[in-house]
């Protein structure tokens, strides 16, 4: 939508919230990359009536905001997407597809011992562990560790494409290979294949970790100076399976040249001569931004740790949709900083409770699928109502 249909919108309906405006010109209300510019033109066009800082809500079952809901969920150890609504007194009775997802996250990311995933508070691609296309069909992106691959793997790719009559495949920006136009109803099959070369979902629809991108470092580089796909590898493995508020795409350099684009990811490491720096709140999509240095560490070991500790961080204040750039420069570089550069104790309790998450969250979607949960997400509709009117 154009810059004067919304600052007309505005006046004439006299909105004062982003809510409002989102809800009448839908301008910032898919990816949020936007929101900013329409911010700005609230400002230009209300001055004083418009307070950006003033607290929104989750969505309009609920007056409290993201942070209170997320403060309340602890405080009252509320541990059911219900008890949350009848608590802090839902004004709808199931909540909407606002605050649902928001609500399952937050239950995922506090309770991982006891929660029990909703799946049906997740969007759709979410639901079906795969990446819906314009024409109804999905794609499919097996995981490849720190971007490295091999015949076997390869082979299997290429098996699965033929069998199944893929029609594109396609490497993605993130290392990996993406299969285009797969039908819903042979997703698990296509699954069970991959699982037969030793595949894993690579969570390429997730709010969680996407991938970590790398270069061939001091293995093969003349310039590298640590094991940039090793440690990468090391990072990914580590921490595959952890849902996130939104998705978390990272990257280890071999070297200051920067080859994995580490710079602009949401984490980045960048390997030095005296050890590892590493980085944070970047981004390449709609919003374009450089990481800020969170600090150098000397050893694997350490760079995993401060990691880790800044996602679990990110996990557990973000706000759901939120990404690690805009979270970040919300609460304050220097506080993400102070609390995990220079706070072990704190850098170590919240290393502890992603490992402790780790155990809950490491279960490959796909091998359920395959052994047949949720099979009827993957039943064509024409069948179900079959059997529905027998």
């Amino acid at each position: 939508m154009c810059k004067g249909k919304i600052t007309e919108t505005i006046t004439a309906k006299g909105l004062t919230t982003l809510d409002d405006v989102r809800a009448h010109t839908k301008a910032s209300a898919s990816c949020g990359s936007c929101t900013g510019l329409v911010e700005q033109l609230m400002t230009l066009t209300l001055g004083d009536r418009y307070n950006p800082a003033a607290v929104a809500s989750m969505c309009g079952c609920t007056d409290l905001g993201h942070d209170d809901v997320r403060r309340l969920i602890k405080a009252k150890e509320l541990k059911t997407i219900p008890a949350v609504m009848q608590e802090l007194e839902w004004k709808t009775s199931c909540g909407c597809a606002k605050c649902r997802p928001a609500l399952n996250y937050y239950l995922v990311c506090d309770w991982p011992d006891e929660y029990a995933d909703d799946y049906q508070s997740r969007f759709i691609n979410e639901r079906v562990h795969a990446n819906i296309q314009k024409d109804g069909t999905y794609s499919v992106v097996p995981r490849m560790w720190g971007g490295q691959t091999s015949a076997k793997e390869l082979r299997a790719i290429a098996d699965v494409v033929d069998r199944f009559e893929i029609p594109t495949v396609k490497v993605t920006g993130g290392q990996r290979i993406d299969m285009l136009g797969i039908r819903k109803e042979d997703l698990p099959a296509v699954w069970a294949e991959l699982g037969k070369a030793g595949f894993v979902s690579g969570h390429a629809y997730a709010k969680g970790l996407r991938t970590v991108k790398t270069c061939v470092g001091s293995d093969w580089c003349r310039f590298g100076t640590q094991d940039s796909t090793g440690l990468g590898v090391r990072i990914e493995k580590f921490m595959w399976g952890s849902w996130t508020p939104a998705k978390v795409k990272m990257a280890v350099s071999g070297c200051p040249r920067n080859c994995a684009e580490a710079t602009c990811k949401d984490v980045g490491v960048i390997c030095v001569e005296s050890g590892y720096e590493i980085h944070f709140a970047g981004a390449a999509g709609l919003d374009i931004k450089g990481t800020e240095v969170l600090g150098l560490v000397a050893t694997e070991e350490e760079v995993l740790e401060h990691i880790v500790a800044l996602v679990q961080m990110y996990r557990e204040q973000g706000r759901y949709l939120e990404r690690i750039y805009k979270w970040a420069k919300r609460i304050g570089y220097d506080e993400v900083r102070r609390q995990i550069l220079e706070d072990a104790d704190r850098r170590k309790a919240y290393y502890g409770r992603f490992v402790h998450s780790q155990k809950f969250a490491q279960v490959d979607p796909w091998s359920e699928r395959v052994s047949g949960a949720d099979k009827h997400e993957f039943r064509p509709m024409a069948t179900i109502s079959l059997e529905a009117a027998q």
